[in-house]
């Protein structure tokens, strides 16, 4: 590469400049003393670790997005964390070993191997929060509802919330005794909504005609609140445990509605994002002004079973870089005093007084006098000058 390149970064690879840092700074400060309130603690993991902990129980599309390496000092395999979730189960199943609920929240950089949508990063900073220990709807209720007070502080515009159940799909492949390659097709005929290839496996797979026809009806049960109606029609004749899981999810409804009021709230039943580990409710948020969730999460009770504990867990997070883009609150960068450089002793105390008291004190290094100096642009509204033989801010 020649000098002349030296500037190049990776595709998906960006320089966080001044402005931009300033706003994704405070908006992370803000929404930490938001999960802070809420009681939630925060957890800095490492940012590489063996791989054989970081991708347990992991789909084969983290496993595919995770860098990596050989540890030079143990010569096992190392991976660069994709996602912060797996990191999050084992300090609460094994670090932390608490009793009862444990909350923990992070805001952290993850890297991909490639990017997950155009034009996103592979550097994403992932904002999030876990609750474990509780398994009852209310801890899903608290999650949701902190997503939203997260997007509504965030100034993020024009929120819909969708909401899912995977334990409806999986009790009813469950009663099918669907065998695993089965249930790998028709996993992904769903996950592409191709309705005709979804009626032909189950057709072929399904030989009870009831149960058949309630498979068909839940991958179509899509769209806004009168879905949870023409869910409880569906399944008004299932088995008690896919009825267990659809009341799950109406009472989480329920207690997000009684919470929040009136949300702009959406359903696909057939969401099955996080499969291999969401046991329960999942759940995601969208705007109009991006094509991806801005955020997503759910219910994953036994993902800390490989780390000696089987917790009940529900979670959510969401990348701090998409939320700075999309938000509308502005940031303002705080302006401050320019002073002269001098060794002046008074001058110096005067200097320490103010920077103890909150303020910024840009020193105008060299001999130019700072009367001569346009202030803001140092991103100052304020000078520092000697009036006699004391120094006052104009």
């Amino acid at each position: 590469m020649t000098s002349v390149k030296r500037w190049l970064l990776p595709d998906g690879v960006e320089d966080i400049l001044p402005s931009r840092a300033h706003k994704l700074e405070s908006l992370r400060r803000e929404l930490l003393d938001l999960f802070e309130s809420w009681g939630y603690e925060l957890v800095i993991p490492p940012l590489i670790e063996f791989l054989d902990s970081l991708l347990v129980g992991a789909s084969e599309d983290l496993d595919l997005h995770t860098f990596k390496v050989t540890d030079q000092v143990s010569g096992k395999m190392m991976g660069i964390r994709a996602d912060v979730t797996l990191q999050a189960a084992r300090i609460d199943a094994h670090s932390l070993n608490r009793k009862g609920q444990v909350r923990l929240c992070y805001a952290d950089n993850v890297l991909h191997t490639l990017p997950r949508g155009i034009m996103t990063s592979r550097v994403p900073i992932r904002l999030g929060a876990e609750l474990y220990g509780h398994a009852s709807t209310a801890a899903d209720v608290e999650l949701i509802c902190l997503m939203v007070q997260t997007l509504r502080s965030a100034g993020i515009p024009g929120v819909q919330i969708v909401l899912g159940h995977v334990g409806i799909f999986k009790a009813l492949v469950a009663e099918a005794r669907l065998n695993e390659e089965a249930e790998s097709q028709l996993f992904e005929a769903v996950q592409r909504k191709a309705y005709d290839e979804i009626d032909l496996l189950l057709d072929n797979k399904v030989h009870d005609s009831a149960l058949k026809q309630q498979f068909k009806e839940l991958i179509r049960l899509s769209g806004e609140e009168s879905v949870l109606a023409r869910a409880q029609e569906a399944f008004a004749a299932a088995s008690a445990a896919v009825t267990a899981e659809l009341n799950e999810l109406n009472d989480i409804v329920h207690g997000v509605k009684r919470r929040l009021g009136e949300l702009d709230l959406h359903f696909d039943l057939c969401e099955l994002r996080g499969y291999e580990y969401h046991t329960g409710i999942v759940f995601a948020a969208y705007t109009n002004e991006y094509g991806r969730a801005v955020a997503k999460g759910g219910r994953y009770d036994q993902l800390g079973k490989a780390f000696g504990r089987a917790r009940p867990a529900s979670g959510f997070d969401t990348d701090l870089k998409v939320l700075a883009q999309l938000s509308e609150k502005a940031f303002a960068r705080p302006r401050g005093i320019l002073a002269p450089d001098s060794d002046d002793p008074s001058l110096a105390l005067k200097v320490s007084d103010l920077r103890s008291e909150g303020e910024k004190v840009v020193t105008l290094l060299g001999t130019e006098d700072v009367a001569n100096i346009d202030v803001s642009t140092m991103y100052c509204d304020r000078r520092m000058i000697k009036r006699g033989a004391a120094w006052v801010v104009e």
